[in-house]
């Protein structure tokens, strides 16, 4: 008897896609599925939500374009590349308020309209810098906004070629960030230091 290594198979990834999407989520906790793997985060904490709620205060008052906002809106990706099937929860996904996007959205929606989605970093960092990132140029979001708690940066990510974007500007807690339209102002960090 002769034996054979396993390759994954397609069915593999049913499989954990059929599993994720059953799964019964802790309350305040966030699962999402990236790049084949299931996440389950937990609820975030109070610095986190400092970042959060500076950050989406700033943009709703100084946006040259009303936006909407959602702290929970499943964003469903396309798959491709590093990216098989992916549904993930952008800790703040921003839309044109005149697009309404929200209204009557499945729970998983497609990032088809979405102005910007922003992350501030968590206890696993490196998920937010590289995969989320990946999936968020493959499926042309136009801006990810990144705010890294552990660099003490926060980056924007523009232009959206394939498996990243070309663009991205960084800058330290306490100086600006220029955010391009349809945003059009320099949010302020001097409240992260």
């Amino acid at each position: 008897m002769t034996a054979m290594a396993h390759e994954p198979m397609a069915a593999d990834e049913g499989f954990l896609l059929d599993f994720f999407l059953g799964m019964d989520t802790p309350e305040g906790f966030r699962a999402e599925f990236i790049e084949g793997d299931i996440v389950v985060t937990p609820p975030p904490d109070g610095n986190h939500e400092r970042f959060f709620s500076r950050l989406t205060k700033q943009i709703l008052q100084k946006a040259e374009t009303d936006m909407d906002v959602s702290g929970g809106k499943g964003l469903l990706l396309p798959r491709g590349g590093r990216c098989p099937k992916n549904y993930v929860i952008p800790d703040a996904t921003l839309v044109p308020a005149e697009l309404d996007l929200f209204l009557d959205a499945e729970p998983w929606m497609p990032s088809d309209g979405v102005a910007m989605v922003m992350e501030v970093t968590s206890s696993k960092p490196d998920r937010d810098r590289v995969a989320k990132r990946h999936c968020y140029a493959r499926a042309g979001v136009p801006l990810h906004l990144l705010v890294d708690r552990s660099k003490s940066t926060i980056t924007l990510f523009s232009e959206p070629a394939g498996e990243d974007y070309v663009g991205n500007t960084t800058t330290p807690f306490g100086k600006p960030l220029p955010l391009p339209a349809p945003f059009s102002f320099d949010l302020e960090t001097t409240d992260f230091l």
